[in-house]
């Protein structure tokens, strides 16, 4: 993916000065490389893109968030944490280009499918579950439960292994204290259906 996003954003004049997979890597270039900003996605392998988000912000390297996540949960925590931007993965990649552009001058950017999230966030909650702090991994996989997805599809969809979705319905069921896997697609089904009513 890293890969793919230098070869995107090199002929539009953005210059990828370094590429990391982990907290203390992406710390560390950004220590070597002094760059305009540093483009963050939530999920760093097994760590949250949240504390380097705000590691960066009180270092005052500008931090724009790139991730899969549409939730509005999602957005407020980045925003939170200091990110001056969030651009969804599904966006055309001329909004990425925008973004880019935006953070590096100082200035605040959401994309259109981020920003729907956040609106709907404000006007009457996600439709996920209150019980339990579920995590952006845990949120995304009861999503897709609910839209009615197959293991092996969330498991394409985040690009995690079909073991590591199952391990995520473990945790779902015990923070919602729910005992089947009929019970857990059920109640995300709901949550789906009552958020979009």
């Amino acid at each position: 993916v890293r890969k793919g996003l230098a070869l995107l954003l090199e002929p539009e004049g953005i210059e990828v000065c370094a590429e990391a997979h982990s907290y203390a890597k992406a710390l560390a270039c950004a220590e070597e490389h002094k760059p305009d900003l540093v483009l963050v996605d939530l999920s760093l392998g097994n760590e949250n893109g949240l504390p380097l988000i705000t590691e960066l912000s009180r270092r005052a390297v500008p931090s724009l968030v790139y991730s899969m996540h549409e939730d509005g949960h999602s957005v407020q925590s980045a925003f939170a944490a200091g990110a001056l931007g969030y651009v969804t993965k599904c966006e055309l990649h001329e909004v990425l280009i925008t973004a880019i552009s935006e953070v590096a001058a100082s200035r605040r950017f959401i994309s259109p499918r981020a920003a729907l999230g956040l609106a709907e966030e404000v006007a009457g909650g996600t439709g996920l579950p209150a019980r339990g702090e579920l995590s952006n991994q845990e949120r995304e996989v009861y999503r897709l439960l609910g839209a009615g997805e197959a293991t092996r599809a969330i498991a394409a969809a985040m690009n995690i292994s079909p073991h590591t979705v199952e391990t995520y319905y473990t945790r779902l069921r015990e923070k919602l204290d729910v005992e089947t896997m009929a019970e857990l697609r059920r109640h995300a089904n709901q949550s789906l259906r009552k958020h979009s009513t």
